[in-house]
């Protein structure tokens, strides 16, 4: 029988879920993936091609934020809004975890199978 995956642990398993919960909102997700683009955007920015007011944007960018995906930038007068990465990179490895997880459950459920 091969090693068994490396357990999650809660601290992991919380900011992740933070992430996927940020990211199961349709607006959030199309704001991170204009933030993805590259480089800050401002709110005007953000909201320029959409019918979504600033206010919105701005409660939007701060659930992505508290999620440790994106972060704000004070430039002049201005807040500008980037991708931060750091989450993404954990939320994956829990999910690689899980499916490691996943992939013995399903070869200990063979070998029985098969047994």
């Amino acid at each position: 029988m091969s090693a068994k995956p490396a357990a999650l642990k809660a601290p992991a398993l919380r900011k992740s879920a933070r992430v996927f919960g940020a990211l199961g909102d349709e607006t959030r997700l199309r704001l991170l993936v204009a933030l993805c683009a590259g480089g800050a955007f401002s709110i005007a920015q953000l909201t320029a091609t959409t019918q979504i007011t600033r206010q919105a944007v701005t409660k939007h960018l701060q659930v992505l934020a508290e999620a440790g995906l994106a972060r704000d930038l004070k430039v002049g007068r201005e807040r500008l809004w980037e991708f931060e990465p750091a989450q993404i990179d954990e939320a994956r490895r829990s999910l690689e975890s899980i499916a490691g997880q996943w992939e013995q459950a399903l070869l200990r459920l063979q070998a029985f199978v098969e047994g």
